[in-house]
């Protein structure tokens, strides 16, 4: 509920603006002074205590100032803080940077991990696009020796999964190569449900085939989410918050254990549109190793086919605005490439 006077939303506002800057709890002396304010330090000091009764401050010690709690952040941020854009320049060079790499999904997220990293001085982590439902683009039988086969599944978005099976019979090559173009004509585009569905159609070899490829796609719908790539993490590591802190390390493990870290990515943008930006504040109870850090999260990619997510985790006095633009505009880069690439594999 917004409980606050007009008063008290803009020093909340200049005590984040001020924290953000400094690291340093704030003094109603420095807010009077640095922004000019047309109030007294007493009454500056009088709507602080108010705010730190509300908790939307907190003063770390007896004497000092004081500095934003995780609730007076998320007012912040969720009431007070303006949209904002990227500055022209910025967006043209980092634009630039993506339509000048290769055509290569994996050097679009450790460029997306790059630019991430340094436009906001934080750790980022990019997911790499993973199909909400393994669709199937291609089929491919080899044989390798005796009734053994190599089964390689391609599909669409680039996900490859392989599998070795031994048949009841040997079969030549001609004839597995055969039904693994009859397969592919009979399947391409469909997920594990409309394959199902078509069973019925097949029998023998091409049966046979199509069961083992089911339980190579549940694998694949199984999985939350594609390769994960970080950068900046001494970014954060430098934060003087964080320079000599077990909370830090404990945080950048959890990026670093990717089952943990996909786990907590698929909970929070559970539902999430592309496009659209999460902010999570002190882990919001999701993981306790988190609680002084923020994550700004959003989802890329085309949505109901193949989608990814990418972020920045850093101290919760982060600057939020620039942050959110920032994750914003990778966004929509990544989710215009992507397309692309997935409409040529389609179409093209």
């Amino acid at each position: 509920m917004d409980n606050l006077t007009e008063r008290q939303k803009l020093i909340l506002s200049l005590v984040i603006h001020e924290y953000t800057r400094s690291a340093q709890p704030v003094g109603s002396n420095t807010l009077v002074k640095r922004y000019k304010l047309d109030m007294s330090p007493a009454t500056v000091r009088n709507e602080m205590a108010a705010l730190t009764d509300m908790g939307y401050l907190r003063q770390p010690h007896t004497s000092a100032g004081r500095v934003p709690s995780e609730e007076g952040f998320r007012f912040f941020v969720g009431r007070l803080l303006r949209e904002t854009e990227l500055p022209d320049d910025t967006r043209h060079m980092i634009s630039h940077q993506f339509y000048q790499s290769p055509p290569d999904t994996e050097q679009w997220m450790r460029l997306a991990a790059s630019v991430l990293a340094h436009q906001s001085r934080a750790a980022s982590l990019v997911t790499a696009p993973h199909p909400e439902k393994a669709l199937i683009k291609h089929v491919e039988v080899i044989s390798t020796y005796g009734r053994q086969v190599l089964m390689v599944l391609v599909m669409v978005g680039g996900e490859i999964r392989q599998r070795i099976m031994t048949l009841s019979d040997l079969v030549p090559q001609e004839v597995l190569t055969k039904a693994a173009q009859n397969i592919t004509r009979l399947l391409q585009g469909k997920d594990a449900a409309s394959i199902k569905a078509a069973m019925p159609q097949l029998q023998g070899l091409e049966y046979d085939l199509t069961h083992w490829m089911m339980q190579a796609m549940g694998e694949s719908d199984a999985v939350v989410g594609g390769e994960v790539y970080l950068d900046g993490l001494s970014n954060v590591l430098a934060e003087p918050e964080f320079s000599d802190s077990m909370e830090a390390r404990r945080a950048l493990r959890v990026l670093e254990e990717r089952s943990q870290l996909q786990q907590l990515l698929s909970r929070t943008m559970s539902g999430g549109g592309v496009g659209g930006v999460q902010v999570l504040i002190g882990g919001e109870g999701a993981m306790s190793e988190l609680s002084q850090f923020s994550m700004v999260l959003a989802r890329y990619g085309m949505p109901g086919v193949v989608t990814g997510m990418l972020g920045v985790l850093g101290p919760m006095r982060m600057p939020y605005g620039r942050t959110i633009s920032t994750v914003r505009y990778i966004a929509g880069i990544l989710s215009g490439l992507v397309t692309d690439a997935v409409g040529e594999e389609k179409y093209g």
